[in-house]
């Protein structure tokens, strides 16, 4: 295959599709490289959570020699119960790619009743993202559309983790008024930490990056969903966006299908970055949200297991029909990108990206 001459840098990429122009490329943007790229830069997985300058240059190099959208982060999907003042649990395995809780803030729906709001600027991993986010504002690269990104869980996700997920779905049903003290306090938690990243960067060069995957399909219905989860996601986009945000990315981490509709009705920004799984089809995101930038969705454990070849062609049915939609698409992974995984298959992407990835 003829090799193509790039006219963008990834960096103008990225912005062509933030105004509604076609790239001379789709990007690569693979998701959530904290563990990977700390890896691959030989040092510890908990050096990936712990040291933000390890962190911020294992990034930097892995996107330099893969060729991906540089945007450095730190962030888990068990933020929450830490943050809440609950324990947490770093990796200390080849198995365990992330912290996660040891042990919840709340017991009881009287324990929610009485929790109290932390300072967002001592909770939990917030001091150590805010580190790496003020190292990362000195720089501004070529392959840097963003260079200050705070990742978040969403509401429900960070309820979720200050209980339990189990617990919470089941005070859904039979505690709902403790479940919607959770949200609130979760949500209000979220537009605090918002609002501390604005007062301390602005707004230019910054991107909120919001997780959800315990209102997935997986844990409550549809039903559930638009009752409990989308009012907290909703005002907390809202909040944002009214700060001055431009951009919101979404991970719709999971099974979304069935809440599809109700997070259509959730602002993303002008435009936002929807992000999907394996799970759902890039057809149905486009369909959902035909405003938006579309990301995803390649399955992240094949990049563990499967061989060079297999990978490729498998991503190369996803640039075909990410290059088909009409509102834009990043090629990524539908989550994070395995920390073993080897450096020949993770180069299979970018390869496929390269040869197939390209505009007429």
């Amino acid at each position: 295959m003829a090799k193509r001459t790039a006219s963008m840098t990834d960096r103008e990429r990225v912005e062509a599709l933030l105004n509604r122009k076609k790239p001379d490329r789709i990007p690569i943007w693979p998701f959530a490289k904290e563990g990977f790229a700390t890896v691959y830069a030989k040092a510890s997985i908990v050096d990936a959570y712990n040291k933000p300058g390890v962190a911020l240059a294992a990034q930097r190099k892995a996107c330099q020699d893969f060729g991906w959208v540089f945007a450095p982060q730190l962030g888990y999907a068990a933020m929450g119960g830490w943050e809440f003042g609950g324990d947490i649990k770093w990796p200390s395995s080849e198995f365990a790619q992330a912290p996660a809780v040891a042990s919840y803030p709340v017991d009881t729906p009287d324990d929610a009743m009485n929790l109290k709001m932390p300072d967002v600027k001592h909770a939990g991993i917030f001091p150590i993202m805010m580190e790496l986010c003020k190292l990362s504002s000195q720089e501004r690269l070529d392959n840097e559309p963003f260079n200050v990104v705070f990742i978040v869980e969403g509401p429900f996700t960070i309820a979720g983790n200050i209980c339990g997920p189990d617990k919470l779905c089941k005070w859904l049903i039979k505690k709902p008024e403790a479940a919607h003290c959770l949200l609130r306090l979760a949500s209000d938690f979220l537009i605090g930490i918002a609002q501390y990243w604005k007062d301390t960067f602005g707004t230019d060069g910054v991107l909120p990056l919001v997780c959800e995957p315990i209102s997935s399909n997986q844990m409550i219905s549809p039903k559930q969903f638009k009752q409990f989860a989308q009012p907290y996601i909703k005002v907390f986009h809202e909040k944002m966006l009214a700060m001055g945000y431009k951009h919101i990315w979404c991970f719709l981490s999971g099974d979304h299908n069935a809440n599809l509709p109700y997070w259509a009705q959730i602002p993303m920004g002008a435009p936002g970055f929807v992000h999907v799984d394996n799970r759902i089809e890039l057809e149905a995101a486009a369909y959902h949200f035909p405003n938006d930038v579309i990301v995803g969705n390649l399955e992240p454990a094949i990049i563990q297991v499967w061989t060079p070849e297999k990978i490729y062609e498998v991503c190369r049915k996803i640039i075909e029909k990410g290059k088909t939609i009409p509102n834009g698409y990043i090629f990524s992974t539908g989550d994070e990108i395995p920390p073993m995984a080897p450096p020949e298959n993770v180069m299979a992407m970018t390869k496929a990206v390269n040869d197939f990835g390209w505009y007429d």
